[in-house]
């Protein structure tokens, strides 16, 4: 059994878990030992086509090929949004989608698993999404870890909604106080850089509700770079994009792709492993390496 400051959390020296960022590095990483093990992709961006990334069409299943060469397989995968760039032609929509699953199928894990991001499911309220992956909300345990996913993103408003929010309330109202508890959502729930969009509305209701249980962690996409905050006794971690990066939270007005460099292409582009763990806890960061 794990105790607190075993289980995922975010401190100056650490925390109970080991962060694994990188695009095409993260294959030399050393073979990990524990309870449980997943990846976190994010923003793959699927039909975006521009000069922030001139090799859109190769990314993604680079990424791909590189989970697959990790020296342990993961429990699963979780995409956290923005699957698919953004079109107001439904049909293009449901065309990326279906490729976008064509490419992902070749994953060598088992269980992978969606929530959609706002280029996603904001213009249709996640009629599309739901097509073609599921539900836009849901939770499920993996060995003794409850998971949620939150959607906030399906309402146009940026909100998640009270029917949701009831149903979280209940879902969590089955856990004990100190129950093992993560999070997945596409847009941070606090307010990061509310005039980039990088917030949830009523974000603050679902902060609420999971601030009664003492081991929460939340991992989340949206704004394309590795990011680390706490609110009360809460973790929030951002991953990385496999699109492109966005600046610093509110470094300029304007939350515009960072250029792309062809000395380092793929810079700042990656994913996440997440370890439970008892060994020592650390952020590692692989360079990331042309293919």
């Amino acid at each position: 059994m794990l105790d607190r400051r075993s289980f995922l959390k975010l401190s100056a020296a650490g925390g109970g878990a080991v962060f694994l960022s990188g695009l095409y590095g993260a294959v030399n990483a050393s073979p990990m030992v524990s309870d449980f093990y997943f990846v976190q992709l994010s923003d793959c961006h699927w039909g975006y086509r521009g000069d922030v990334n001139p090799e859109a069409q190769n990314t993604l299943r680079k990424a791909v090929a590189s989970v697959n060469a990790l020296e342990m397989r993961p429990d699963f995968i979780i995409f956290t949004g923005d699957l698919t760039h953004t079109t107001d032609d439904p049909k293009e929509r449901r065309q990326r989608m279906a490729t976008f699953k064509e490419i992902v199928a070749e994953l060598n894990v088992k269980d992978v698993r969606f929530i959609p991001g706002e280029h996603d499911a904001s213009l249709d309220a996640g009629v599309a999404f739901k097509e073609f992956f599921g539900p836009t909300y849901y939770s499920f345990d993996h060995k003794g870890v409850h998971f949620i996913a939150i959607d906030n993103v399906s309402d146009v408003g940026a909100r998640i909604g009270d029917a949701q929010l009831q149903w979280l309330q209940q879902d969590l109202a089955a856990q004990s106080q100190d129950a093992k508890i993560i999070v997945f959502t596409h847009r941070p729930l606090f307010d990061l850089v509310p005039k980039w969009d990088w917030a949830t509305r009523d974000g603050a209701k679902a902060i609420e509700l999971l601030s009664a249980y003492s081991n929460v962690t939340v991992f989340y996409g949206h704004i394309h770079q590795e990011h680390h905050q706490m609110t009360g006794n809460i973790a929030h971690h951002a991953a990385k994009s496999l699109i492109f990066p966005l600046p610093a939270p509110g470094s300029q007005e304007k939350r515009t792709p960072l250029p792309w460099n062809p000395e380092q292409a793929f810079q700042g582009l990656g994913f996440r492993e997440v370890e439970e763990s008892l060994t020592d806890n650390k952020i590692i960061e692989f360079p990331v390496v042309k293919a």
